[in-house]
């Protein structure tokens, strides 16, 4: 299962053109950015954002053994509509340890807690679906 949470916000429109984006209406750098200063400020580190064909991410470890990627995305193309979800890395080697989804509880919950007290975001939806 994996957690998603769906928002609204104008917060994160891109500032730079389309041409330059990841891919052509895939957005989230700006999000990405913006959720890694506020995860930090309640005390969780991530790593600085990076990008993927399908939006930006955040690596957060937990623990030596344990690896998530947050990541972050616009949806259907909108510079408006955003997702957010939470992903396990497994890494390289295929022997490593799966991480336990509670581990990354605290990054969930501050995710929440920036979600919940920023007044710019919108009709906020937590979803589990099956990966």
């Amino acid at each position: 299962m994996r957690k998603i949470v769906y928002f609204k916000s104008e917060k994160f429109k891109p500032f730079l053109p389309n041409e330059v984006q990841v891919n052509p209406n895939v957005y989230g750098a700006e999000l990405a950015f913006w959720l890694a200063e506020k995860l930090a400020e309640k005390g969780v580190v991530t790593s600085y954002p990076d990008y993927e064909d399908w939006g930006w991410y955040l690596n957060y470890t937990p623990t030596e053994e344990d690896e998530f990627l947050l990541c972050c995305s616009n949806e259907d193309g909108e510079a408006n509509s955003w997702i957010c979800f939470l992903q396990l890395e497994f890494g390289v080697l295929f022997w490593k340890r799966k991480s336990n989804m509670s581990k990354a509880k605290p990054l969930l919950d501050a995710l929440k807690s920036i979600l919940e007290e920023s007044k710019e975001i919108l009709d906020v939806e937590w979803k589990m679906k099956q990966i």
